[in-house]
């Protein structure tokens, strides 16, 4: 599923494409997303002129002149590619929208557990309310993680992954970053100090701008914007590495579930046994 690595990859890659031009025609060729993509969409984007390309979490965010905003979830297996008119498509290119600079975007969406929905800078989204803050902008401080979680017997890592706590913390770097911050993932987050906090905010900010830098991490089906993968699959410690030698020191990766997602950590460098107090 892709991340926020490979969100924040795709709206860097689109937004040099997308930025200053205008919309020229759109086509749905199937709605059936994990929302109802709106009927009029063409005729809602016809003749738009883009003046910003962001994102809230896991949402790209296309906005236009008169603060309405295109939002883009790639769900599960979602990507967006920029190609040429008249490029074949393929069979799960569900939407396509074409620029005045003679290329179109196209959404690919094999399972459609994606979304494209529309709102209004003043009146967000329903899907964006409540949501914590960004993990790489300046409100992500331990000061604050220690505060949101202290008063919480749940383990650390279901918490990571809630978005009213931090966005986009997702099963990948969750499993990453608390290897790297040595922290067993069962933890209960009670009894994170605020030093703890400390190390786990900078890992969690480190691991996510190395993966943005090397283009995300491709599992199933993600490619960038570009059709090319992302590279930090291959430089991952834990994550999907089950009976394989830690790298640190060469116990074998276990794995369990938590909260419905697979969990892999080391049993010797995430015993939590060094931790500060």
């Amino acid at each position: 599923m892709p991340e926020l690595p490979e969100v924040e990859t795709t709206r860097r890659g689109i937004e040099p494409h997308c930025l200053g031009r205008r919309i020229i025609h759109a086509v749905v060729h199937d709605p059936r997303l994990r929302w109802p993509v709106r009927s009029d969409l063409p005729e809602w984007l016809h003749d738009r002129h883009i003046i910003r390309v962001d994102r809230r979490s896991k949402y790209l965010l296309i906005e236009f002149e008169n603060n309405e905003r295109l939002l883009i979830h790639l769900g599960m297996s979602g990507s967006l590619r920029l190609v040429d008119p008249g490029t074949p498509r393929r069979k799960h290119d569900h939407i396509e929208i074409a620029f005045d600079s003679g290329r179109v975007l196209r959404y690919h969406d094999p399972r459609r557990f994606g979304a494209l929905l529309t709102d209004h800078v003043n009146n967000p989204h329903e899907r964006l309310a409540n949501l914590g803050p960004e993990p790489l902008g300046p409100e992500f401080t331990p000061e604050y993680l220690h505060q949101k979680i202290k008063n919480r017997k749940t383990a650390i890592k279901p918490l990571l992954m809630n978005a009213e706590i931090v966005v986009g913390v997702g099963n990948i770097y969750a499993n990453e970053a608390l290897f790297l911050a040595g922290i067993h993932p069962a933890m209960p987050a009670n009894e994170c100090s605020p030093a703890l906090a400390e190390r786990l905010v900078a890992v969690i900010k480190d691991v996510l701008t190395r993966a943005i830098e090397q283009g995300g991490t491709t599992l199933r089906d993600f490619v960038r914007e570009d059709g090319q993968p992302g590279y930090f699959k291959q430089t991952l410690n834990v994550y999907d590495r089950a009976d394989q030698p830690c790298r640190i020191c060469s116990t074998p990766i276990q794995k369990n579930i938590q909260a419905q997602r697979a969990t892999y950590f080391c049993p010797v460098c995430q015993n939590n046994a060094d931790l500060p107090a």
